[in-house]
């Protein structure tokens, strides 16, 4: 089958406000002067996945609800300037937005507006299917209405990736996505027993892969029935801010796995990514390109061998 896109990115479309804080939590005062400033930008999980399979050389196609307004205005713009395809179904909830607290360390404090996705809210069954027809592969945001479209991707035969970012292994929302997707990432944040929730993701769904990511300790990694440890690499620079970071990694794996690498080789090159990511402000989008990818992972071979390390990720956050 022809495919004119590599990767079909559905949702996670819109604009966040960033807030550098003095630190985090912040504590309760009448006010704070703020610096560098505020600044508002487009850019939310499927903008930063999207522009990081593009910077990385894969065809790329992102199709999202957004609204007709100043928001939407700003994820249009930034998609047209990228280069990158974006297919919008318009919706009188407006464009998801949010807020980010950045703390000097990187650390970020996200708080989301719910009032902008709305229960009906739908992607078009026909236009899914097209784009569907002539992509190789789905990655899926957790942001809604995503998770109707999950059938209708499967039936398609696409292979499919998601996201279930801060899932305590629980929450029902999620489940669609944990259990119907081929490649599942999430964060160890909020997990009690990692180990336990990605073997229960493989056990009750179709995953061949899932990755939990644990910040500056690197990435567990599920893959033939065995938990391997991914090394965090070294940053290339100072760490300023961890926003993005997590959709960097995704971006990188599935750069990987997409070229058919071993899933530790894709969970090196997403390990990568993120070091980059965290190198980069909120206010900025500056995703690493193929050419820097392949040249840092040389420098980093060329310093130490990377090889699987077998790890117990029970019970680490």
């Amino acid at each position: 089958m022809s495919t004119d896109t590599d990767v079909l990115v559905l949702g996670g479309a819109g604009v966040d406000t960033i807030v550098y804080v003095p630190e985090l939590p912040l504590p309760f005062a009448d006010s704070y002067m703020i610096r560098p400033g505020i600044e508002t930008r487009a850019g939310q999980t499927g903008d930063f996945v999207a522009l990081g399979l593009s910077a990385l050389g894969l065809r790329t196609h992102h199709l999202d609800v957004i609204g007709d307004d100043h928001e939407g205005d700003l994820v249009r713009a930034v998609h047209r300037e990228r280069g990158l395809a974006f297919t919008e179904v318009v919706l009188p909830g407006g464009t998801k937005r949010a807020v980010n607290l950045v703390s000097p360390d990187g650390r970020r404090l996200s708080l989301y507006d719910a009032s902008r996705s709305q229960e009906g809210d739908r992607f078009p069954e026909a236009t899914v299917r097209a784009l569907a027809a002539g992509s190789r592969h789905a990655h899926v945001c957790i942001t809604h209405p995503c998770a109707h479209a999950l059938p209708v991707l499967r039936e398609t035969g696409l292979t499919v990736s998601t996201d279930l970012h801060d899932w305590d292994g629980v929450n029902s929302y999620h489940e669609p996505f944990a259990y119907q997707a081929d490649v599942v990432f999430l964060s160890t944040t909020a997990l009690a027993d990692p180990e336990r929730t990605m073997r229960q993701i493989t056990e009750r769904g179709r995953a061949e892969v899932v990755v939990a990511t644990a910040g500056a300790e690197g990435a567990y990694l599920l893959a033939d029935d065995d938990i391997t440890h991914i090394p965090a690499v070294p940053l290339p620079a100072p760490a300023v801010d961890t926003n993005g970071a997590g959709d960097a990694f995704a971006s990188g794996f599935l750069y990987g796995w997409l070229a058919g690498r071993s899933p530790h080789r894709c969970g090196l090159y997403g390990a990568v990514t993120a070091a980059h990511a965290c190198t980069v402000p909120s206010t900025r989008t500056a995703p690493l390109s193929r050419d820097e990818l392949h040249s840092r992972v040389a420098q980093l071979e060329s310093e130490t061998p990377v090889h699987p390390v077998p790890a117990d990720a029970g019970g680490r956050g």
